[in-house]
C-alpha cells in the first residue's frame, strides 16, 4: 500500500470522523473513545482549523493514493508550565492499513514535530489488552513508564491503561 503522510486539513474532517467511527467500534477501542462516538464533522472542522493556527499541537494523516485517509495521529504540548517539553499523542490506523507502516510513519513524523517545537518526550496511553498497539509501540521505542488503574470509563465501567513515552534525542 503506498500512502503519504501530511498535515490533517478542516476538509478532511468528514473522512477522519468515519475513521474514528471505525476504529472507536472494534472491541479493543481507541483509547480516546468513551461511549464509541467520535465528535461529529462539524465539531472535527472547528478542531482542524483551530489546530491549524495553534503552533503547540498538530493533527496529521496518512493518506493513500486514493485518496482514503487511513491513518491519524494527533499531538499536543503538555500546557502546564514545568511539563512543557513533553507532549501527549494519540494515534489510530484504519484496521485493513495496519501493520503496512502507517503506525510507524506517523509516529516517526510526531517525532520530527516534536523536535521542531523542542518537545523531549511523547506519552501516550493505551489499554492493557490491545497487544498489537503495544507491539508498534515497543518496536518503535516507547517504554512503558506507568500503569494507571481505573483511568478511563468505558461503556460503564472503568478500566486501566498503560503509560508509555518515547525520549527525543
Amino acid at each position: 500500500m503506498s500512502f503519504r503522510i501530511r498535515n490533517a486539513d478542516p476538509s478532511d474532517a468528514q473522512q477522519l470522523t468515519r475513521l474514528a467511527d471505525a476504529v472507536s467500534a472494534e472491541p479493543e477501542a481507541w483509547l480516546i473513545s468513551v461511549a464509541g462516538e467520535w465528535r461529529s464533522a462539524g465539531d472535527e472542522r472547528r478542531f482542524l482549523k483551530a489546530v491549524r493556527r495553534y503552533p503547540h499541537a498538530s493533527v496529521l494523516v496518512a493518506e493513500r493514493d486514493d485518496g482514503t485517509l487511513v491513518g491519524r495521529l494527533s499531538v499536543g504540548r503538555d500546557p502546564h508550565p514545568a511539563s512543557t517539553h513533553v507532549a501527549d499523542v494519540g494515534l489510530m490506523v484504519a484496521l485493513d492499513a495496519r501493520r503496512q507502516g502507517v503506525g510507524t510513519a506517523l509516529l516517526e513524523a510526531a517525532v520530527a514535530w516534536a523536535r521542531e517545537a523542542g518537545v523531549r518526550k511523547l506519552e501516550l496511553h493505551v489499554f492493557p489488552w490491545n497487544e498489537a498497539a503495544i507491539a508498534l509501540y515497543e518496536t518503535f521505542g516507547f517504554e512503558r513508564e506507568g500503569y494507571r488503574k481505573r483511568h478511563y470509563r468505558r461503556g460503564g465501567e472503568f478500566v486501566d491503561a498503560i503509560l508509555m513515552a518515547y525520549e527525543i534525542e
